[in-house]
This record gives structure tokens, C-alpha cells and sequence, in this order.
């Protein structure tokens, strides 16, 4: 089964870019590489449910297990040792990718209360694009009574975009709601 966004890309998007940036192949058009979801857990490293609780949540959202992320060193005023569990992250790629693309613009974003969309200026030179959320409520898979905190986290797209203006086209024509 192919994700209707993969579709929605090779269909539409990709020839708008041809016009758009005067590609002369389609190879050359910039495209999503792949999601990166991350979470930090704070002060629940020192509690192993809690990192289950936040790696099962992660699991939930992305449709797809994490790992988690341990300390490279020791920092005494953090309160954290050597190899410690500080987060949890997941990387989508492929089909998957796809499909939470579809519903993070779709589900969860319209889902956040005073949403006016999201910056521009989130762009880091090579095209990438980063989105940091406060709460994990907005995605339908989460249920409010199954939660012991509300936490944040952080979404990077990584794109074969050159430069921001093209990553900002083609993360717009997927539907990404950025302010005007």
C-alpha cells in the first residue's frame, strides 16, 4: 500500500518543483530523507518505568519501536552518570515517514489549541526543518488517562534540499501550515 503523501509527491509535487526551481531531472528535486522523533526524559532517568512510559509512547506515536538515548559522560550539577538513559528517539524512514508526515499535518497539528501554524525560521542551512511540540495529547494514539505526565518533544525533517528556500516549497506543498 503506498502513503497517499508518497503519492500526493511523485504526482504532483515533484513536477512543481521542476517548474519552480528549473530542474532538468527528477533526481535532482529535493525530497524527505527521513523523521527524526525525540524525547528527553529529565528527571525520569532515574525511574525505569517512566522511560518504558515515554519509549511506549514514542512507540505509539511513530508506529515504530525507539531506542534509548544514554549519557556520554558524568555531569554532577544535572545529576547524571555516565551512561544513563536521558531520551528516547526514533528515525522514520520510508513508509512509515510517510505516514506520520500525514498525521502530524492532518491529526495533530489542527488538534493544538491557539494553533496560528508553524515558524519559518525553523530552517537550518542544508534545508532541514525542526519542530519542537509541548504535549504528546495532540496525536489520536495517545489517551489522556493512559498518561502519567504531559511531555514535549522534538520532530526534525531531514531533507535533500540544497538550501531553505526549496525545503520551504516542498514542505509546504505536503501541507505543513507555516505561518504567513
Amino acid at each position: 500500500m503506498t502513503q497517499r503523501l508518497k503519492k500526493q509527491y511523485l504526482e504532483t509535487i515533484v513536477p512543481k518543483l521542476k517548474t519552480e526551481f528549473n530542474y532538468k531531472n527528477m533526481h535532482q528535486t529535493p525530497k524527505v530523507t527521513k523523521i527524526v522523533i525525540n524525547r528527553g526524559i529529565g528527571i525520569a532517568s532515574q525511574n525505569q518505568k517512566m522511560v518504558d512510559a515515554a519509549l511506549n509512547e514514542l512507540g505509539l506515536i511513530s508506529g515504530q519501536k525507539g531506542i534509548i538515548t544514554r549519557s556520554k559522560k558524568a555531569i554532577a550539577g544535572f545529576k547524571i552518570r555516565e551512561n544513563m538513559p536521558v531520551g528516547v528517539v526514533v528515525t522514520l524512514r520510508g513508509e512509515r515517514m510517510y505516514g506520520f508526515l500525514d498525521r502530524l499535518v492532518n491529526l495533530a497539528l489542527p488538534r493544538v489549541r491557539d494553533f496560528q501554524g508553524i515558524s519559518k525560521t525553523s530552517f537550518d542551512k542544508h534545508g532541514n526543518y525542526s519542530l519542537g511540540l509541548e504535549e504528546q495529547l495532540m496525536f489520536p494514539e495517545i489517551e489522556y488517562d493512559k498518561i502519567d505526565r504531559v511531555r514535549g518533544m522534538d520532530i526534525s525533517i531531514i531533507t535533500t534540499a540544497k538550501n531553505q528556500s526549496e525545503a520551504l516549497f516542498l514542505l509546504k506543498e505536503f501541507g505543513l501550515p507555516f505561518k504567513n
